[in-house]
């Protein structure tokens, strides 16, 4: 096939220019810069120098040219419109692009009647995201009855040297809004903040061991949850090799986020220049990594894909999705229309690609052990009602929402006590409490009506212990089939245990009415009183989801609102 390549020549698209050549098709080089373009095409068959400008010439060279298929290699997407897919639509050439902007990627759909009527395929987000990490996920989530998470890692030899168009996307979400699916919810997070630690790890190679990496905007976060069953969370992580460069990255998101600048774009020749002057500094190995959670039957599990890139090779892999969909144009296997790539590829059909680089990758399945009240209870949680039951089974991530009914105390001492915990005001509320889990530690965030506090829970012995910072508390608790009683045993001052005798009065109970979970939690002090009672009831998120207003109560029993 005769390919017109815009972007021919730069750091992505020569590595598919060269692909494509190899395989046989012809190649236009395309780009601003004839000089460049005639420098990359030298000695080289099958590759020819254009000069041309996305933004003016693309009829015309569409009409002149008359190419099969147009990728765009250029870039940035960010804030692009498909002004150049619609001239290949015109002009009846297929268009696909290697884009990673959310909005650029996810709002390609618009023109499937455009394109079904030309008769020609428009395909975007043919690179890593989403092409290869939807055909991974997928991979992972075949058999699974519900996913609950899936976790998208990637980080960059340092020795692969990003690009402007790249460095210009990545800054231009970095300390900015992130539109995230966690708890069952819509909610955000923050460009290359919420840092993580990440090991890559492959039988048989040296693991790229605590590499660090924040969150970043691709379009898997909204793409995955409605492809999946039980609408799982999903996140995605990038970063570069050196420590030190996303501690400055991370630095430098604030200031954007706080507001004092608008984003970090003017700073990326400068971060290009430093990032080339310090490029020996680092390794040529690269890796990639996709952890699904989910269940198969009541077994919990985690099937986690690693990919490991070495000799340089980590930057031919945005490339390879590209080069499958124009082998598959050439067989005339490709549906026409317009979509994401996410769901065009399977694993598989990466793997002769792989198997021509220095790139080894394997899939391995990892049992998770029982939720944390399953571990503290014992056989007792077997006997809880099933709404309990489906509140405390916490794999990575969960959700629930419903209402509740909250009273304060009126000593002065209780208010300000409930303030310092950011304990919600009294009256009813919206309620929506999610839970995060990781290394059998649960985090529960407790939003009533915009008002959030959260604690930590774990196992010590066949105790649970919640912490609210530095105050831990320890409690037994009581299952049968009515339900769930904690009682308050033991608590500490950091590592320092306090005297039961001034502990807080705090019998919890949990039980289920009316098919749903019901909770009651007064928490008083000696000689001070009520210092907050909050009752009401919750679903799971996507039970709630399907729930209609109609169904729904509006407000929280009076019996339980004491």
């Amino acid at each position: 096939m005769k390919v017109l390549l815009l972007g021919g020549y730069g750091g992505f698209g020569a590595r598919i220019a060269r692909r494509l050549a190899d395989a046989g098709h012809e190649v236009l080089v395309a780009g601003r810069s004839r000089e460049k373009a005639e420098h990359f095409c030298a000695c080289r068959p099958r590759l020819t120098p254009l000069r041309l400008d996305r933004d003016r010439d693309i009829a015309q060279a569409l009409a002149v040219h008359r190419p099969a298929v147009l990728i765009d290699a250029a870039g940035p997407f960010q804030g692009l419109g498909y002004a150049v897919a619609r001239a290949c639509i015109a002009a009846r050439c297929h268009y696909l692009d290697i884009a990673d902007a959310r909005d650029f990627v996810t709002g390609i759909g618009t023109l499937t009647e455009e394109a079904r009527t030309a008769g020609v395929i428009v395909i975007s987000g043919a690179s890593s995201v989403p092409a290869l990490s939807g055909a991974v996920v997928r991979a992972l989530a075949d058999g699974m009855d519900d996913v609950s998470a899936v976790e998208i890692a990637i980080s960059a030899s340092n020795r692969a040297t990003a690009g402007t168009s790249v460095t210009k996307a990545i800054f231009s979400y970095i300390g900015k809004p992130i539109s995230l699916w966690r708890g069952g919810r819509r909610t955000s997070g923050f460009g290359w903040q919420d840092v993580r630690s990440q090991d890559f790890m492959i039988t048989g190679e040296a693991p790229l061991a605590g590499r660090l990496m924040g969150l970043a905007d691709v379009p898997d976060l909204a793409l995955l949850p409605d492809r999946l069953p039980g609408k799982p969370s999903v996140s995605f992580r990038a970063g570069t090799e050196l420590r030190w460069q996303n501690r400055a990255l991370w630095l430098a998101s604030w200031p954007v986020r706080w507001g004092w600048i608008p984003n970090l774009a003017r700073f990326a020749p400068l971060v290009l220049h430093a990032q080339r002057l310090t490029s020996s500094w680092g390794s040529d190995r690269s890796g990639m990594m996709v952890r699904a959670f989910g269940h198969i039957g009541r077994q919990a599990v985690e099937r986690r894909w690693t990919l490991i890139a070495s000799e340089g090779d980590g930057p031919e892999i945005p490339g390879l999705a590209a080069a499958i969909i124009v082998d598959r144009l050439a067989r005339g296997d490709a549906p026409v229309g317009a979509c994401d790539a996410g769901e065009m590829l399977s694993l598989s059909e990466f793997e002769p690609a792989f198997t021509q680089l220095a790139i080894r990758h394997e899939m391995a399945a990892l049992p998770q052990p029982p939720p944390l009240y399953a571990r503290v209870l014992g056989p007792a949680f077997a006997s809880l009602p099933a709404p309990v039951r489906a509140i405390h089974t916490v794999l990575r991530d969960g959700g629930a929402q419903g209402r509740a009914m909250v009273t304060r105390g009126r000593n002065p001492v209780a208010r300000a006590i409930a303030a310092l915990f950011g304990f919600p005001p009294e009256g009813e509320h919206e309620l929506h409490v999610a839970f995060a889990e990781s290394g059998g530690v649960e985090t529960w965030i407790r939003d009533f009506s915009g008002r959030r506090f959260s604690s930590q829970l774990s196992q010590q012995a066949q105790r649970l212990v919640e912490r609210f910072g530095p105050l831990r508390f320890g409690f037994d608790l009581v299952a049968d089939d009515k339900g769930l009683a904690m009682h308050l045993k033991r608590w500490w001052l950091g590592p320092v245990p306090l005297p039961l005798a001034l502990a807080p009065r705090s019998l919890a109970r949990e039980w289920e009415e009316d098919g749903r979970f019901h909770f009651d939690v007064p928490i008083a002090l000696p000689l001070i009183g009520l210092v907050v009672h909050y009752c009401g009831w919750l679903q799971p998120a996507a039970e709630s989801a399907g729930t209609s207003q109609q169904n729904a109560p509006d407000s929280v029993p009076r019996v339980l609102a004491g």
